[in-house]
C-alpha cells in the first residue's frame, strides 16, 4: 500500500485544540490534507440572534479562549458605531491595556505550543506559568481568570482596582526579563534552526489571495495591522512598531521570510511591542468615567441599519458585522475570525509536501484558535 491515512487530533498533543486534521501520507510526506473542525463550540452565531445585545457578551468570549477580550472588543464597537456612542477615553485605555494584556498571554501560549511541537518542552512549561501571571492580573480586574465578560457597550463592567496599575508595571519587568530566557533557549537552540526556517512557507505573493492576516501575514512582508492603519481605542495616542519581515533585528538571520521561523519571531516581538504598549498606557492613563451612562440594558432598542468593527488580535484581523432591524435583539451577527482562513484553505495547502514530522509545528506556527473555525 503506497499511500494511508493519517489523523492528527481531535486529541492530541501535536493539534492546537480540539481540532483533526486528516492526513494522507506517502512513506513520510504528506500528499493532501483536509481539516476537520467540529469537535467544540458551534452555532454562536445563530445563538447571538436569540439573545438581547447585553446578554451577547457573556457568549462571545468563548469564540476563540486563548484570547476572548477581542470579541468582547470588536462586538462592542459595533454596537456602539450603530448606537453612534462616543465612549470615554479611561474606557479607551482601559480596553486597549486589556487586549494587549490578553496578546502578551495568547503569544506566549502561542509560543510554548509551538517549542513543544520541537519537543522543547521547557519552553512550554515557562510559557504557560508565565502568562498565570498574566491571568492573576485579569482575575484581580474582572473576577475572571478565563472569560472576562469585561468590555461592554458604552465602555468596561468597572473601574480599575487600587494598585492594580503598580502589579500591571511589576508583571511588565519581570516578563521582560523572562525574554533573554526565551531567545537563550529558543532562539539561539540548534533544534530551531535546523527545524523551522523554509517550513511551511506561505509565498509572498499568495498570503493576500488567500486570507492571511496579522502576524502571519506580517511574517511575509506585508506591515500590516489594524491597530495602526485603522487605529481604534487608545492606539491613535500610543507609540509602537510593527514587527514583520524582513525588520527582525537580531532574529533576522536564518529565514527567507513566510515560514515557521519567521512567525515564530514575529510572535516574540510582539510580546515586547506589547510591553512597551502597556508602560505608555500606565504613565498616560487618564481620569473620569470608565462607562457611559447608559439606559437599561434589558431594554436597550439599537437603531436599524449594520455596522462593521474590526480589531487586530494576535491571530490576525478579528471582525463583527452586526445588523440590527430595530430590536431588542441583534437580527444578523457574522463574526470574521482570522483562523477560518489560516485553519482551512491554507493549512491544507502548505502541508502538502510537508514532512509528517513537521505538520505540528507548522499549524502551531499559524496559531489557530479551532472555536473560530466551527463558531
Amino acid at each position: 500500500m503506497k499511500e494511508y491515512e493519517l489523523f492528527i487530533g481531535p486529541q492530541h498533543v501535536g493539534i492546537t485544540g480540539n481540532f483533526l486534521v486528516h492526513l494522507w501520507v506517502d512513506g513520510d510526506t504528506v500528499v493532501k490534507a483536509e481539516a476537520h473542525p467540529g469537535y467544540l463550540h458551534r452555532g454562536f452565531e445563530k445563538l447571538m440572534e436569540r439573545r438581547t445585545w447585553y446578554m451577547n457578551v457573556a457568549l462571545i468570549p468563548r469564540i476563540c479562549v486563548p484570547e476572548p477580550d477581542v470579541n468582547e472588543a470588536a462586538y462592542a464597537m459595533a454596537v456602539e458605531s450603530l448606537m453612534d456612542w462616543e465612549i470615554p477615553e479611561r474606557a479607551k485605555y482601559i480596553r486597549t491595556m486589556v487586549l494587549e494584556m490578553a496578546r502578551i498571554g495568547a503569544h506566549l501560549f502561542g509560543l510554548g505550543g509551538h517549542a513543544g511541537s520541537l519537543g522543547l518542552y521547557t519552553v512550554s512549561h515557562w510559557t504557560i506559568g508565565d502568562r498565570d501571571y498574566i491571568l492573576d492580573l485579569f482575575e484581580q480586574l474582572t473576577g475572571a481568570r478565563i472569560y472576562h465578560i469585561y468590555i461592554f457597550p458604552g465602555g468596561v463592567r468597572w473601574d480599575i482596582p487600587d494598585g492594580f496599575l503598580r502589579k500591571l508595571e511589576k508583571v511588565l519587568n519581570y516578563l521582560e526579563r523572562r525574554l533573554e530566557f526565551y531567545d537563550n533557549i529558543l532562539f539561539k537552540n540548534k533544534i530551531v534552526f535546523e527545524r523551522t526556517p523554509g517550513i511551511g512557507v506561505i509565498p509572498k505573493d499568495k498570503a493576500i489571495e488567500w486570507g492571511v492576516t496579522g502576524p502571519n501575514l506580517r511574517a511575509c512582508g506585508y506591515e500590516y495591522d489594524i491597530r495602526k492603519l485603522d487605529p481604534y481605542a487608545a492606539y491613535p495616542d500610543l507609540d509602537f512598531e510593527i514587527p514583520h519581515y524582513p525588520d527582525l533585528g537580531e532574529f533576522d538571520v536564518l529565514s527567507d521570510g513566510g515560514d515557521a521561523y519567521t512567525r515564530l519571531v514575529i510572535r516574540r516581538l510582539e510580546i515586547e511591542q506589547s510591553i512597551n504598549i502597556l508602560r505608555q498606557i500606565i504613565k498616560k492613563m487618564p481620569s473620569g468615567d470608565y462607562t457611559l451612562k447608559r439606559p437599561n440594558p434589558l431594554a436597550w432598542k439599537v437603531p436599524e441599519g449594520y455596522a462593521y468593527a474590526r480589531v487586530e488580535s494576535s491571530k490576525g484581523e478579528y471582525g463583527y458585522l452586526v445588523v440590527s432591524d430595530g430590536g431588542k435583539m441583534p437580527y444578523r451577527v457574522h463574526v470574521r475570525g482570522p483562523s477560518y482562513t489560516h485553519g482551512v484553505n491554507v493549512i491544507e495547502t502548505i502541508l502538502k509536501g510537508a514532512n509528517i514530522a513537521d505538520v505540528s509545528q507548522i499549524l502551531f506556527s499559524l496559531d489557530i484558535c479551532p472555536p473560530d473555525l466551527e463558531r
